[in-house]
């Protein structure tokens, strides 16, 4: 069946998921408009697709109004790790929150189908391990992550809205943690921290005991299932969680990390942070449901292939 293209909207398309998406949307033929405004999205992360001809890039912050012609709206801008958005906590939450009544508001004019991405910080500090999508969460209002754990919450209750209200064409993901190349070195996440600090032999920080879990998706697996829950029926709304089921310790993927890059890094424990949640685990059920979907790259296959993309890095530097 031949494939029908369409004009795609990307906010945050500069950024390390943003731009994977757009290298497989416009691989995919459809008409691609990037839209960042370069707070941690960066253009070199998008260079290899600047000659394409059905790609383009717009520098515009999305906490003010859009006013293109479009079919499909994916918005993935928001800084996503806790370095960047609690840089500039007023900023993140309006990004969250203005950016989602703007898009929804060209999607609404425009009748376009919207994708959003959530985080699986919607569930703060989990009680209930593993989260589902059922599970309300355990949120800190207050506290210094609660611009992004509660901007997403709300941009969430917005898209509802707009789909009750206006019968607007929704899709909502809950992303779990994401790595691979072009993730930025300075983020403060974990994967990339673990990398930099190994490549340059300097002490890997652990904060708290190191017990603590996350589960690692590989991007390429995270943009297939990006695109499979925007091809998903209309009455397919979501949440859905997206991310990799099985659990690695903190310490687990530190020392994984030091053997792969053949470092001399040795380990230091630092307090943990405020509100940082001891497990980080998706049900992931609905997602093989209604997308036939499972993540299938190893960690250590995926953290090679990070690894490659950091050395390249700080040797082009």
């Amino acid at each position: 069946m031949e494939h029908l293209r369409k004009r795609v909207l990307v906010t945050g398309g500069a950024g390390f998921l943003g731009s994977h998406l757009c290298k497989r949307l416009v691989a995919n033929g459809d008409d691609v408009l990037c839209v960042d405004n370069y707070y941690t999205g960066q253009k070199k992360n998008l260079e290899h697709l600047m000659g394409a001809p059905n790609f383009e890039m717009l520098r515009h912050d999305i906490t003010f109004p859009l006013y293109v012609e479009i079919d499909e709206i994916y918005n993935l801008a928001c800084p996503a790790s806790p370095i960047h958005y609690q840089f500039d906590p007023v900023q993140t939450t309006k990004t969250s929150v203005h950016g989602a009544i703007n898009m929804l508001g060209l999607a609404k004019r425009t009748k376009a189908k919207i994708f959003q991405a959530s985080t699986s910080e919607v569930y703060g500090n989990p009680n209930l391990h593993p989260q589902n999508e059922s599970y309300w969460g355990h949120v800190n209002p207050i506290g210094s992550r609660a611009c992004y754990d509660e901007g997403k919450r709300c941009a969430e209750t917005l898209f509802f809205d707009y789909h009750r209200q206006h019968g607007l064409a929704i899709k909502v993901a809950r992303i779990f943690n994401t790595y691979g190349p072009r993730m930025h070195p300075n983020d403060g996440r974990v994967v990339s921290n673990f990398i930099v600090q190994a490549l340059n032999n300097a002490p890997i920080t652990i904060y708290g005991d190191g017990s603590q879990s996350r589960a690692f998706c590989y991007v390429d697996d995270m943009i297939d299932a990006f695109i499979s829950l925007m091809e998903t029926p209309e009455n397919i709304t979501g949440p859905v969680n997206l991310g990799n089921p099985e659990e690695t310790s903190i310490l687990m993927l530190a020392q994984k990390i030091i053997d792969l890059t053949d470092s001399t890094s040795k380990i230091i424990y630092q307090p943990l942070p405020e509100d940082d949640p001891i497990q980080r685990c998706p049900d992931i059920r609905y997602a093989e449901e209604i997308l036939q979907w499972r993540p299938s790259t190893k960690l250590e296959d995926g953290l090679k292939k990070t690894i490659s993309f950091f050395r390249e890095f700080f040797r082009n530097r």
